[in-house]
């Protein structure tokens, strides 16, 4: 996992800081792209720095925008985190 703010200073190619609307932009299309091809959500490993370590409000709209209904936040971001560490971990054994 990674916070918003460490993923901005890691990016090379472009500035974005971590507060800009372009960097929630990147986040849902990678995140959409990626749930489209049955990988989950991606963005579900960016995360607040400090507090509820969570993503942002915005993931859970764009899960909701996808057709990923929740009733429970942190249940719905534990699984989308495992089927996300699953498809990663297991990339190339099959």
């Amino acid at each position: 996992m990674i916070a918003y703010s460490e993923l901005s200073s890691r990016l090379r190619t472009i500035v974005l800081p971590h507060d800009d609307p372009a960097m929630a932009a990147m986040l849902d299309e990678i995140s959409t792209e990626e749930n489209q091809n049955g990988r989950g959500m991606l963005s579900v490993l960016v995360v607040h720095k400090v507090g509820d370590m969570d993503p942002g409000n915005g993931f859970y709209t764009l899960a909701e925008r996808l057709g990923r209904p929740f009733s429970d936040r942190q249940v719905f971001w534990v699984n989308e985190l495992h089927k996300v560490h699953d498809y990663w971990a297991n990339r190339g054994k099959q």
